[in-house]
């Protein structure tokens, strides 16, 4: 695995801001904290350990390995994990589909932690991790044969360039395979929430209006579910078991900061109000 510097790109106010909302003095410090508070032996870590604070998205792991399932994936591939995060996700490819895997994030404290742990769990040399923005990808024309992004575009206003991206890096037959959050139907979300404290850095689009670019820019959609429903449900349960146990030492509460519980709570009135929709899908860009 290689640790690539930044790209040495302009970055606006709002990229500096999503950046700083992301970005926690201390974090890789933190999560091995919590490793040892866990009971895990530092010097013998798997992935898994790592599931609970990497997966840092709606229904953790348990999405990664469904979206998985949807990009039927196999050895070999190249893939670009867009806002990868802390790579849990980009880790998980590399050891169950032995895919060759690149992750790009804004936020330099996740993409020096996503290194770091990439080495702690013996995958150095078969992820790699560059800081740059979704919106200038620093990768030829089709470079990869998987786009994986989960809940990224959230924090994009305009969504044609992102996704202009993300197709121009596609081989031809490649595929975006996408877990996502969009805008319900009955108004404004409530605030906090992981991505954004308020609406200053949250544009959230509708899935139909997504929906709408992918199929402009070119891309057939071969999958695409609502996953709203069963999210809700994951939310509600994690909520019950930590009313019974309280909070385990390791958990996402250590990426989202102070605001923790009162974006975990707004995650779910706003589900429930269906003032945000979860999905997951498949695009493929055409063979010629």
């Amino acid at each position: 695995m290689t640790y690539l510097k930044p790209m040495r790109y302009g970055r606006s106010r709002t990229m500096k801001t999503v950046e700083n909302h992301y970005s926690r003095d201390g974090l890789l410090a933190a999560i091995l904290d919590a490793l040892r508070a866990a009971g895990k032996d530092l010097s013998h870590l798997s992935p898994g350990d790592l599931a609970p604070v990497d997966a840092f998205h709606i229904r953790g792991r348990e999405a990664t390995v469904e979206l998985a399932a949807r990009a039927a994936l196999g050895p070999g591939l190249r893939v670009l994990d867009v806002g990868c995060g802390l790579g849990g996700s980009a880790r998980y490819l590399a050891t169950e589909f032995h895919c060759r895997v690149t992750g790009i994030d804004l936020t330099k404290t996740y993409v020096e932690a996503a290194a770091e742990l990439a080495a702690l769990v013996g995958l150095g040399d078969r992820v790699e991790f560059r800081q740059c923005s979704a919106l200038e990808l620093p990768f030829a024309d089709g470079s990869f044969d998987i786009a994986w992004t989960e809940h990224v575009q959230m924090n994009i206003a305009d969504k044609r360039p992102f996704y202009r991206g993300l197709t121009r890096v596609l081989a031809p037959g490649g595929r975006l395979v996408f877990h996502d959050v969009f805008r319900g139907a009955a108004g404004e979300p409530h605030y906090p929430l992981p991505w954004a404290e308020d609406p200053s850095i949250s544009f959230l689009a509708s899935a139909q209006a997504v929906r709408g670019i992918l199929e402009e820019l070119g891309l057939r959609i071969e999958d695409w579910e609502d996953t709203s429903a069963r999210s809700l449900q994951w939310f509600l349960a994690v909520a019950e078991k930590t009313k019974r146990a309280g909070p385990a030492p390791l958990g996402i509460h250590l990426v989202m900061g102070s605001t923790s519980k009162a974006k975990f709570a707004n995650l779910i009135r706003n589900l429930q109000e269906q003032r945000v929709a979860v999905a997951q899908g498949v695009a493929r860009k055409p063979a010629t």
